[in-house]
C-alpha cells in the first residue's frame, strides 16, 4: 500500500511541476516585450492631459495605450499647487515621483492635513477602488504605469471636471 501511494505522490509531484512549467514557459513569452523604445526628455511628446483631470496638467504616452485593454506607462506634468479631488480607480494605480513633490492623501474629502508628500525618487500605489486624492508643490511630473484601461472616477461626480465643461 505504502508503493502505491509513494507512485501516486510522486505521479502527481511530477504533472504538478510539468504544469508549472509549462505556466512559466508561457508567461514568459507573454512578458517578452513586443518591441523596444527608449525616450531622452528631449524625445517625450507632451501634449495636454485627458478631459478627466483638471486643465493645466500635461501628459506623454510612453508605453501602450491607456485607453486600452494592456500594459501603459505615461508621465503626467503639472504646474505647482495643481489638484486632483478625491477620487479611485478600477484597477491598481502605480506612481513614481519622477521630479517635483507629489502629495497624496486617502480617504473621500480632500484634507491636506492627512497628505504624505512623496519627493523626487519616491513610489506609492494604490489598489483598484481605494479613494485618494493629491496636489503637487513645484512642477512635478509623476510616472503612472498599470494595466488599461485607465480610468478615473471621482467620489463626487461634481469634482469631475468632464461635467464641468457641459
Amino acid at each position: 500500500m505504502r508503493k502505491v501511494l509513494t507512485i501516486v505522490v510522486f505521479a502527481a509531484l511530477t504533472c504538478f511541476a510539468a504544469a508549472l512549467a509549462a505556466e512559466e514557459k508561457k508567461m514568459g513569452a507573454e512578458m517578452k516585450p513586443a518591441g523596444h523604445s527608449v525616450f531622452t526628455p528631449a524625445d517625450i511628446q507632451w501634449i495636454d492631459g485627458p478631459p478627466s483631470l483638471p486643465a493645466g496638467a500635461k501628459l506623454a504616452v510612453l508605453e501602450g495605450d491607456p485607453t486600452q485593454e494592456g500594459i501603459f506607462t505615461m508621465r503626467l506634468k503639472a504646474p505647482d499647487g495643481y489638484k486632483i479631488s478625491p477620487h479611485w480607480h478600477p484597477a491598481f494605480e502605480h506612481v513614481t515621483v519622477i521630479s517635483g513633490v507629489f502629495n497624496i492623501g486617502m480617504g473621500e474629502k480632500f484634507d491636506e492635513s492627512k497628505m504624505q508628500a512623496i519627493p523626487a525618487g519616491g513610489f506609492t500605489f494604490m489598489a483598484p477602488g481605494m479613494r485618494h486624492f493629491a496636489s503637487v508643490k513645484g512642477e512635478t511630473v509623476v510616472q503612472l504605469h498599470g494595466m488599461g484601461p485607465w480610468q478615473l472616477t471621482y467620489v463626487n461626480p461634481a469634482d469631475d471636471p468632464r461635467q464641468m465643461k457641459k
